[in-house]
């Protein structure tokens, strides 16, 4: 049997309808939205399923949205196969679904730290005074000298190395828009400003990591059932009391995602699953290597398809 591995998307996957078609076809799915409503204290259902678009993409209530539609998800799934995969990785917030799916930590705590976690993060940056943006068309070295030039006494960096040729880079707003005049200058095929009202993975979220730990010190973390390759290092991470220094060391460090889905390849894994809305992680690892079977679980069609 080929070992096989679930990834969890997060931020930037989101859209208004997510959720809906698992939630009207599965009873554990309207359970799953209940217990992650009850603890972010918002009415994820409606959030979800009818927007508006502008609030659904504010930081502290996109990230529990996107955690509990990929709970909901995974749910639906293994409710109806109860395979084991043989690794978990999440994008950003989504490696807070995979502890879910690792059994380390509940959906019910889960879904109060990512809504802290998130307004932590919005509240770190002025509105307007950060942001975030793809460079598409240039080795990850180029895009770091470019970062490096571009800086000027400010912030920018390299959020997410997503690709060899796609890193997202963060840090303030005009620097951010220097990078990539140069980028487009160094020969970028594109380059694109993200839509996120913060800039995370860089070292303008310095006091969202500082109360982030707060927040994490009272939580507990059981012993993970399933190995995770952690955003910050891309390694295999099984030992429970390294969770919260890797979450709280996310918030600053880029998420090396490249990295992390070339380990798990080169452990053996030759089925991914991509659990959750959309399919942006499914289209990074079809550029990270092609030879990889892809599918994802969003709603009942790419379940029904997955199984």
């Amino acid at each position: 049997m080929a070992l096989n591995a679930f990834i969890f998307p997060g931020q930037g996957s989101q859209y208004v309808g997510m959720g809906k078609d698992l939630y009207e076809n599965f009873k554990i799915v309207k359970e799953t939205f209940e217990e992650a409503s009850d603890s972010a204290d918002i009415n994820i259902k409606k959030l979800c399923f009818e927007g508006p678009e502008s609030e659904l993409n504010l930081t502290e209530y996109t990230q529990p949205a996107v955690l509990t539609v990929s709970v909901a998800a995974l749910r639906a799934l293994q409710g109806e196969n109860k395979w084991t995969p043989t690794l978990l990785a999440g994008h950003s917030v989504g490696e807070y679904t995979a502890l879910i799916a690792s059994e380390a930590i509940s959906l019910f705590a889960a879904a109060a730290i990512v809504r802290k976690r998130g307004q932590f993060m919005q509240e770190t940056v002025d509105p307007g005074e950060g942001a975030m943006a793809a460079i598409i068309g240039l080795p990850k070295e180029e895009v770091e000298r470019i970062c490096f030039q571009a800086e000027e006494g400010e912030v920018v960096s390299p959020a997410n190395y997503n690709t060899q040729e796609q890193t997202v880079i963060s840090g303030h707003s005009p620097a951010v828009t220097r990078a990539l005049e140069l980028a487009v200058e160094q020969g970028a095929k594109r380059t694109v400003m993200l839509p996120l009202s913060a800039p995370f993975h860089c070292r303008l979220m310095k006091p969202a990591e500082r109360r982030l730990a707060e927040i994490l010190a009272g939580v507990e973390i059981a012993e993970l059932k399933t190995p995770i390759i952690t955003n910050v290092d891309a390694q295999i991470n099984q030992e429970r009391l390294k969770v919260k220094g890797l979450l709280i060391k996310q918030l600053t460090q880029p998420v090396l995602w490249e990295n992390s889905m070339k380990l798990m390849i080169k452990e053996g894994v030759e089925e991914v699953i991509e659990v959750g809305p959309g399919k942006v992680l499914s289209g990074l690892m079809k550029k990270v290597d092609r030879q990889i079977k892809i599918s994802n679980v969003e709603d009942t069609s790419s379940l029904k398809r997955t199984l």
